[in-house]
């Protein structure tokens, strides 16, 4: 039989061991938080496999699983430009297990063209912005314009003459003709593809005049000598293509369009599982061979604070809002 003082010493061993494994739980993690993830994690993305968006979420989902020393799954889910996707993100369980990289598309340009079944600020808790990048204002090699005031004197000189080719409406490519439009005071005709690479080959074959391309897919023909770079819609030079001018540059100021990507988690996320992942994503972002990786593809790897990222969607959503509205801008 035991006596009161073996029950005394088992009840404080075993007392110890539970303390031991509620330890282990939080072990190697900043206090307060919890050893995240336990299980493995899905990515969702908004775009089909093969693009920008599938292949940095890709790079991000092996640097995050080298990190937790746990898998990471992308989960593909496209169309309506990146709503259906962000939707499905929406209503996963809030328990750290899926998270989504959300660009600029649906995030801040879908809700101010068409109804969208989410609403980023009521559904999402916003982590950290992870890229951005802008596009490239290429025209057909063919073309007389040697430079962006050439083209703009030459559309100047034939309104309504000169179409520019996107992958959709609400695309940053038909965002940036629009502001093009306003800024250089001319009237260009935007023709709506289903895809980028379907305007770049009608760019190519003399079909539209000029297009916004993603770097990566353009650089090959710009490369080739099949396509003529005029400008870059960033702030900055873009390194891949360091001997295209920006707008200001070229003599367009006020110009600046890029795409960006931030993740986010479903609203109801613990707070502890947010910081940790937004943590664990500033690492994977900040590491060299992901920085490295991003700017072989013409992207800018970032990080950041949650409250960054919100006040940036909001500021992306007034600035395209009005563009939106004064070209009476619409979703398919």
């Amino acid at each position: 039989m035991l006596t009161t003082n073996k029950l005394i010493v088992r009840a404080c061993l075993y007392a110890v061991a539970m303390c031991a494994t509620l330890c282990a739980a939080y072990a190697q993690t900043p206090a307060g938080t919890v050893a995240y993830p336990s299980k493995p994690v899905r990515l969702i993305t908004t775009y089909p496999p093969g693009g920008a968006s599938d292949i940095m979420a890709r790079i991000i989902a092996q640097k995050l699983g080298e990190i937790w020393g746990q898998t990471v799954i992308v989960e593909n889910k496209s169309g309506a430009n990146g709503s259906i996707g962000l939707e499905y993100a929406a209503r996963q369980t809030a328990d750290g297990t899926s998270f989504v990289i959300g660009n600029m598309g649906p995030v801040s340009i879908n809700p101010l063209i068409t109804k969208v079944p989410y609403d980023i600020a009521r559904d999402f808790l916003p982590i950290s912005m992870v890229a951005i990048s802008p596009t490239v204002l290429v025209i057909n090699a063919n073309s007389p314009a040697q430079n962006l005031k050439e083209f703009i004197a030459f559309a100047r000189a034939n309104p309504g003459k000169v179409n520019f080719g996107t992958a959709g409406p609400g695309t940053l490519g038909h965002l940036g003709g629009e502001m093009m439009k306003r800024l250089a005071g001319i009237e260009i005709i935007h023709v709506p593809y289903k895809g980028g690479v379907l305007a770049i080959q009608d760019l190519l074959g003399g079909h539209v005049q000029m297009v916004f391309a993603d770097p990566q897919p353009i650089l090959q023909h710009i490369r080739a000598g099949k396509a003529r770079p005029l400008a870059v819609t960033s702030a900055k030079r873009l390194p891949i293509v360091a001997e295209v001018p920006t707008f200001a540059e070229a003599g367009l100021p006020g110009f600046v369009a890029e795409n960006w990507w931030g993740a986010f988690l479903p609203v109801s996320t613990p707070k502890t599982i947010a910081d940790k992942l937004q943590a664990d994503l500033g690492k994977a972002m900040n590491s060299a061979d992901i920085k490295q990786r991003f700017e072989e593809m013409g992207v800018e790897a970032l990080s950041g604070t949650p409250e960054a990222l919100r006040d940036f969607v909001r500021a992306e959503s007034e600035k395209w809002g009005k563009l939106v509205q004064e070209a009476g801008i619409r979703g398919e």
